[in-house]
């Protein structure tokens, strides 16, 4: 008997409105998918993903350059970047320090 109770005791928690981490427990409406981690929508985490990131580029001494190449040029970098088991913009970097030097 004594375990039947406790077991009761144990199994109706009560529901608090105000704490945030039990809310999700009670639930009773189900969502599909993985639950949001964070509160901003996609674009706005890109943003602010991006913007990190230059920054941290930035902190580091580096500075940003785009460029547009046919696709034949971009599969070739691409290749030859995986090759050499380095990003396509450290086998970019590399050409290019090379053509200054000489």
């Amino acid at each position: 008997m004594g375990r039947l109770r406790h077991q009761l005791n144990t199994n109706s928690m009560a529901k608090e409105t105000s704490d945030r981490t039990t809310i999700d427990l009670f639930a009773t409406e189900k969502r599909r998918g993985r639950p949001r981690s964070n509160p901003l929508p996609r674009d706005q985490q890109l943003k602010i993903n991006k913007r990190n990131q230059i920054q941290r580029d930035r902190a580091n001494g580096l500075k940003r350059i785009e460029l547009k190449v046919s696709q034949d040029l971009y599969d070739a970098l691409n290749e030859q970047a995986m090759a050499s088991n380095i990003s396509r913009s450290q086998l970019i970097e590399s050409i290019l320090q090379k053509l200054v030097s000489n």
